[in-house]
């Protein structure tokens, strides 16, 4: 009989613990996401009010946009944001996602030390920029991280028919890190390097390096938010990451993300009409 009471005791206080697990999870959402939103302060900026709405927690995991889908498609979070739509679109078709939106937008710039090296202040394209730095044989650190931004300066590289991994080491420098690292880097080796704008507002250490260049259409930086399929992730907060999706899209989403400012200045555009 004491037996018996001892193991129902188990069980109750086994089951107790696992509802309250449950409920626990329930009330929270893991978003997956670039570096660069969480580093602009942006998520400390909106998620409050999203908290607060649904009385819900919100953590984020950023990480760069490769690692970022990779993580998404080992089921780690809830729902995935980053910059690199031909890869969200192929996340989606590989069946590791359902649905996808464009979030919001900046853009992408160069920056290097003022005495401009490769003189390229003032240069009408992205492709004429590259070429200076290229031809002057000007240090460049690049992320090198197959993060979003290393993405899409890879691509620049090759819509300009260049390719600077030839140079690898010797003026063209991967620093397989973070943008805020490979920053620094830049800056202790008066290097120039490709950045997105809030990340560089937000950078504290500019020291003698400043904006050498921006403007050109194709700096466009694309922000996408995407539903990870429920079909492969079964275990994850589906219902929450629906709420999300809606709020952050909605109205209300599109009016916060326009409305966060980094020292005065906006530095992303919601795609929705706020």
């Amino acid at each position: 009989m004491k037996e018996n009471f001892i193991k129902y005791l188990f069980l109750f206080i086994f089951i107790m613990s696992f509802a309250e697990f449950i409920g626990a999870e329930s009330n929270k959402i893991r978003i997956l996401s670039t570096t660069s939103t969480r580093d602009s302060g942006l998520y400390s900026f909106i998620l409050p009010k999203f908290e607060k709405k649904f009385n819900v927690k919100a953590h984020v995991l950023a990480v760069g946009t490769g690692q970022a889908l990779q993580n998404a498609k080992n089921c780690d979070g809830d729902i995935l944001i980053v910059h690199a739509t031909h890869l969200e679109k192929k996340f989606i078709e590989e069946g590791y996602g359902v649905e996808r939106s464009n979030l919001m937008y900046n853009d992408f710039v160069v920056v290097g030390p003022n005495n401009d090296p490769a003189h390229i202040y003032k240069t009408k394209n992205i492709t004429n920029v590259l070429k200076k730095i290229i031809h002057t044989s000007s240090i460049f650190i690049s992320r090198g991280d197959n993060s979003g931004t290393h993405i899409s300066e890879t691509e620049l590289w090759k819509l300009s028919n260049l390719d600077p991994s030839i140079y690898s080491g010797d003026w063209y420098m991967e620093s397989g890190q973070g943008m805020g690292a490979t920053l620094n880097i830049a800056i202790g080796m008066d290097a120039y390097s490709f950045t997105d704008r809030a990340t560089w507002i937000r950078f504290k250490n500019k020291q003698n390096h400043k904006i050498l260049f921006e403007g050109d259409p194709q700096l466009y930086n694309q922000y996408g938010i995407v539903k990870i399929n429920p079909k492969h992730c079964k275990n994850r907060n589906h219902s929450l990451a629906n709420n999300f999706y809606n709020w952050i899209l909605s109205a209300e989403g599109q009016k916060l993300i326009g409305s966060f400012r980094i020292d005065g200045e906006r530095v992303f555009m919601p795609n929705s009409p706020e």
